[in-house]
């Protein structure tokens, strides 16, 4: 079992208004794809009720930095009280979707990714000793990397659901 380590805990955001729920789930996929992460998506569901759709996403975004490091990302995003609107931005009367959003991020810098030094005693020792003394330069490098990349995911995220103004129609 690779040893984990917790860069970002529990980055939060909320938000309630406006937003369309395939573009704000793009927003975060291509994200990571562009900046070379592997993708996992862990919990997809979506409940409808009488107050509108709820809606739950466990995002793993992953990137081998080394053969030794792995940057993981936790995702957990619910999207609570969905409902279809329509709206007019600019004369054009467009799909949305209003309700709450619910971001939370948690980032880790896992080691031994492979599991190969954390089966016998010995090894899991050698391999603590090495990752203090004389790789803490690269985590902290590791650590700075990780950190880097979900100020950005949040910063975007948050500049596109701040960035729709529509007026309402009912």
């Amino acid at each position: 079992m690779a040893d984990r380590t917790l860069v970002v805990d529990h980055l939060k955001f909320s938000y309630e208004g406006f937003f369309n729920t395939d573009e704000l789930y793009a927003v975060i996929s291509t994200f990571f794809f562009e900046k070379g992460w592997d993708w996992y998506e862990k919990i997809n569901q979506e409940q409808v009720t009488s107050n509108g759709k709820q809606i739950r996403l466990v995002l793993m975004p992953w990137k081998s930095s080394t053969d030794y490091y792995k940057l993981k990302v936790e995702i957990h995003l619910q999207m609570l009280d969905v409902r279809d609107v329509e709206v007019e931005q600019n004369g054009k009367k467009m799909n949305v979707q209003h309700g709450q959003v619910r971001m939370v991020i948690d980032g880790f810098v896992m080691s031994d990714r492979s599991g190969k030094w954390t089966g016998q005693p010995l090894y899991w020792f050698l391999s603590f000793m090495i990752e203090k003394y004389f790789f803490n330069r690269h985590f902290a490098k590791l650590e700075a990397w990780l950190r880097s990349d979900v100020d950005d995911v949040y910063t975007k995220v948050k500049t596109y659901l701040n960035v729709f103004k529509y007026t309402y129609r009912t």
